[in-house]
């Protein structure tokens, strides 16, 4: 049965046919009169056209929603006049994932770095505890493809900034914003409307649910000014030293990893989870692909794959001092990004960056560590690969572009996929 409820049996528009768009519509079209549109009409294919509707028509009718999917910047597509007209009837797959399902458990996880590896994380931690689980959101499927949803099926869903932004109804019973620093501030322009966008995920919580946020000035200034019903809990980085200490795997030893997982112990006393449960699953848990991925090692070599990085933020914690390091870096910087990090780290490194904003990333590290330009990622491997021969010592070749893939690449995984062939072809195959 479909319980009853405002996105029921309602003309509905739903705008961008990405994984959200077509999930939604998948879901939709047999309780609502749906309709389509996208800015790339390349994305109408048979199955989609009888349900697609012009840019001329679309403006003569009426819709109860607009479904928006959260690539699309609403200030900046074909249809920013009429969704200003309209900003009232937007909404998002989570929207109508929460709607037709109320009582389910969901766990709410947004950030800005390492939402995906403590998503997965978690997820993992539940089935070992034999909780039927399922990891969506940004990562995973689309919330409305999941099937067989029973009472007890628990949702993580990560959620972006940009997916948070436009949501009316949503919330969870449990929300983590597990870290903040400057990211998407071309669409969000400022830090302030950033992390507004991430308390989107907070301020709908009714009393009895819990939101578990980084002890940072800069949220807690903006929670001050919201009517928060829910427990808030500020997590400070101390916390857990004690169990820190137990963790044996290398990949999630670092400082964002490490601050994370403090966010699923605090969870874990409102789920009553086993601590050995948990360590366990720390410690077995393999790295997910283009995440601080060892692609390759050998006595003189280490390769890392971490073409998910698109901060300076998240490739920071792995600019490690007195070890000879190779770091490939570039593509579309994000606005207000920065490297908070010694100069000592700096002085070890040998940077190596590509793609549109090399000239901005040159400005931003000159004379701080050693450079070298190009134009693509094949340039940059042909150069390392001249300099390998000649090294005496042992090396790390670190792929963290710190930047958004898209002038290159169609994605972080095409990106990450590149990456790899090219090391076969130019270092690892000689």
């Amino acid at each position: 049965m479909i319980p009853p409820n405002e996105i029921f049996k309602k003309k509905i528009l739903i705008y961008g046919l990405g994984k959200s768009g077509q999930a939604s519509l998948s879901y939709l079209k047999h309780k609502n009169l749906c309709f389509v549109f996208d800015d790339n009409k390349k994305k109408i294919n048979k199955k989609i056209k009888k349900f697609y509707i012009s840019e001329i028509n679309l403006i003569k009718k009426q819709f109860d929603y607009i479904i928006l999917s959260p690539g699309i910047d609403k200030k900046n597509c074909l249809l920013s006049s009429y969704l200003k007209k309209y900003k009232k009837k937007i909404i998002t797959e989570l929207d109508v994932f929460y709607k037709f399902n109320p009582e389910i458990l969901t766990i709410t996880v947004t950030g800005t770095n390492g939402k995906s590896t403590t998503c997965k994380l978690l997820a993992n931690i539940l089935k070992n505890h034999d909780i039927d689980v399922r990891l969506t959101g940004n990562f995973g499927k689309p919330l409305l493809q999941e099937k067989n949803i029973k009472k007890n099926t628990v949702f993580v869903v990560e959620a972006s900034s940009y997916q948070l932004e436009y949501s009316r109804y949503f919330k969870s019973k449990f929300s983590m914003i597990i870290n903040i620093s400057p990211d998407h501030l071309e669409r969000h322009k400022t830090m302030k409307n950033y992390i507004q966008s991430k308390l989107k995920s907070v301020i709908k919580q009714k009393k009895g649910d819990i939101s578990i946020i980084e002890d940072n000035n800069l949220i807690k200034k903006e929670i001050k000014k919201k009517n928060i019903k829910s427990k808030i809990i500020f997590l400070k980085k101390t916390k857990y030293l004690k169990f820190k200490f137990k963790i044996k795997n290398n990949y999630l030893n670092n400082p964002i990893n490490l601050q994370n997982i403090s966010y699923l112990l605090e969870l874990s006393k409102y789920l009553k989870l086993k601590k050995n449960i948990i360590l366990k699953t720390i410690n077995n848990f393999k790295p997910l692909k283009f995440r601080q991925e060892i692609t390759y090692k050998s006595k003189n070599l280490i390769v890392i794959n971490d073409s998910k990085s698109t901060t300076l933020s998240s490739s920071a914690p792995f600019l490690k001092p007195n070890e000879k390091t190779y770091w490939i870096l570039g593509g579309l910087i994000k606005k207000g990004d920065n490297l908070n990090l010694k100069k000592k780290y700096l002085k070890s490194l040998n940077l190596f960056i590509f793609g549109k904003d090399r000239f901005k990333f040159l400005k931003l590290f000159k004379n701080r560590s050693k450079i070298e330009l190009a134009e693509n990622l094949e340039e940059i491997l042909i150069m390392i690969s001249k300099k390998i021969k000649k090294e005496k010592n042992k090396v790390t070749i670190l792929f963290s572009p710190a930047a958004a893939s898209f002038d290159q690449f169609k994605n972080f995984e095409d990106r990450g996929e590149k990456f790899n062939s090219l090391t076969k072809k130019y270092l690892l195959n000689r």
